[in-house]
């Protein structure tokens, strides 16, 4: 029975990990286009405060006194920090191969790019060299993991089942065997009554 459910376990491990690679690329293509959105916003930024002679700290500096300019300058601020790591993320992303990428999820958690991708993923066969390796890493990683899980759930179970019993001896200890008379036993010779043995 575990080994059943460890391969089903591992068939979808290799099934969902195969996917991987494609669904890495297709995450980089929208990430992309998120930084290109990005640099757009903070270079229209940077221009508005360049033309005031003002940096871009100075310019943040500048949004306050109103509840408006208040919540505004908190919206720039989450901006430059969330184009400063997905520009980092993009070029960490293209410099490594669809393998390499693979023990590189953290570079792919941004909300809005990951749903964006997931929305419109659409699974495919593996065909190239990284969908085969990373199947076979998914059944590997999947099947240990079913088997580890399945033996820790049914480990309780098999501590409850009672042991067999060794079978006892119908003869009991401290009764004497009776040994039964067989065909081939001599039998007793009859006494006759009333005739007298020799004794020598």
């Amino acid at each position: 029975m575990i080994r059943t459910l460890a391969l089903a376990g591992g068939i979808l491990g290799a099934a969902g990990l195969s996917q991987y690679p494609e669904f890495s690329q297709q995450y980089l293509q929208r990430l992309a286009g998120q930084v290109d959105a990005l640099d757009i916003v903070v270079a229209d930024f940077e221009g508005s405060a360049m033309r005031a002679g003002l940096t871009r700290s100075e310019a943040l500096a500048e949004l306050t006194g109103t509840p408006f300019l208040t919540d505004r300058q908190a919206d720039m601020r989450r901006t430059f920090r969330r184009h400063a790591v997905l520009t980092d993320n993009l070029a960490t992303l293209r410099e490594a191969s669809p393998l390499e990428r693979i023990i590189m999820p953290q570079r792919m958690v941004d909300p809005a790019t990951f749903t964006a991708t997931w929305g419109d993923y659409r699974p495919a066969m593996p065909l190239t060299v990284a969908g085969i390796v990373s199947g076979l890493i998914g059944f590997t990683l999947a099947w240990l993991m079913s088997r580890a899980f399945l033996a820790l759930m049914l480990a309780p179970l098999r501590k409850r089942q009672p042991r067999p019993r060794p079978a006892r001896s119908h003869a009991r200890r401290g009764e004497p065997v009776v040994l039964r008379q067989t065909a081939a036993s001599p039998s007793p010779v009859p006494r006759l009554s009333g005739v007298r043995r020799d004794h020598r």
